[in-house]
């Protein structure tokens, strides 16, 4: 039976070329083509966990689109709001990986000369599957890279206002690829702030902390945000921070062998989500014991993905993340 989708993902989905540690992916072998893209690893994540997902966006009808096609299927993400491009190709991104796993972003390959497909999501394509998948949704998650293009910033601020109105809270993956972006970045801070003003949980990376607010303490960025929204700070290798129910709190990250960072804080948002659908409460009363067993689960789900390559292969299932809190 198919599981209704639970967090709607809005955003890309694209080929991680993963290159040789310490070498460069546009130049040397071997290199690793792995499906990813932020939205789809947080639906991807969260179906292996059992809670329901979709991803609205656009592939292009080229080898990598039928792979995600063939990936999605087999992992019972729906769908329907997903929309295919005869013309612009599916993205690839290069991938840099220095000698501990971390990763850079470097640029693309396969563009054709009219762009990629996610940059081209139809709004007006969207809405009818939109409303449809709404009714049973809990969360919508976005990231900012559809920000970066006109047609898929136009689709991401309908989904926006279609969930408001139906009461659905916004979740928000900073996610700062300045390679993604024509814009400085202080030009693309001014088309991101809409979203933070928005957003009832935001993920951001201690460096994009730095960016949108000058500060490291969650509390404080949530305080400065209309809505008081909770707020996860990763840092990697180093302290996750929180202020999420009216609990502030510091969790250091599992040490584990590392193979590739890639999609790590994508498989720590989808455990946080899975958590929240099924504990709604804790994002605005959780007591302190329940807001650290959700971050502790959720930072396995990130942790276990570090062991293998790309960023959704080696997602966790529930059964073993809790098998995994257990032996730690």
């Amino acid at each position: 039976m198919t599981t209704l989708p639970q967090v709607l993902c809005f955003g890309e989905a694209l080929v991680d070329r993963l290159g040789p540690p310490g070498g460069d992916p546009a130049m040397d072998q071997p290199v690793e083509d792995c499906l990813g893209g932020a939205p789809a690893n947080v639906a991807c994540a969260l179906a292996r966990l059992g809670t329901g997902s979709a991803l609205l966006g656009r592939l292009g009808e080229d080898g990598i689109g039928a792979a995600f096609r063939e990936l999605f299927s087999s992992r019972g993400v729906d769908i329907r709001a997903l929309q295919w491009d005869p013309r612009r190709p599916s993205r690839t991104v290069l991938v840099r990986r220095d000698s501990a796993g971390d990763r850079s972003f470097g640029g693309f390959a396969g563009e054709r000369g009219d762009g990629f497909a996610d940059q081209a999501v139809e709004a007006s394509a969207l809405a009818a599957p939109l409303e449809e998948l709404i009714a049973a949704a809990r969360w919508l998650l976005v990231g900012t890279i559809p920000l970066a293009s006109e047609a898929s910033a136009a689709s991401l601020h309908l989904a926006q206002k279609r969930a408001a109105a139906a009461g659905i809270p916004l979740a928000l993956d900073v996610n700062w690829r300045p390679t993604f972006w024509p814009d400085a970045p202080e030009q693309a801070l001014a088309r991101i702030r809409p979203l933070l003003a928005s957003a009832a949980l935001i993920k951001v990376s201690a460096e994009e902390a730095d960016w949108i607010a000058s500060s490291r303490d969650p509390q404080r960025i949530s305080d400065s945000l209309p809505l008081g929204p909770a707020v996860l700070i990763t840092d990697g290798p180093g302290a996750l921070s929180w202020w999420l129910g009216g609990q502030t709190g510091r969790l250091e990250a599992f040490r584990v062998p590392v193979v590739d960072t890639t999609g790590a804080g994508d498989a720590f948002l989808a455990g946080l989500l899975h958590r929240l659908c099924q504990e709604p409460e804790l994002l605005v009363c959780g007591s302190t014991e329940r807001v650290l067993e959700a971050m502790r689960f959720a930072s396995a789900c990130g942790a276990l993905v570090c062991q293998g390559a790309g960023a959704i292969d080696p997602q966790a299932t529930q059964a073993q993340v809790l098998a995994f809190l257990e032996n730690v």
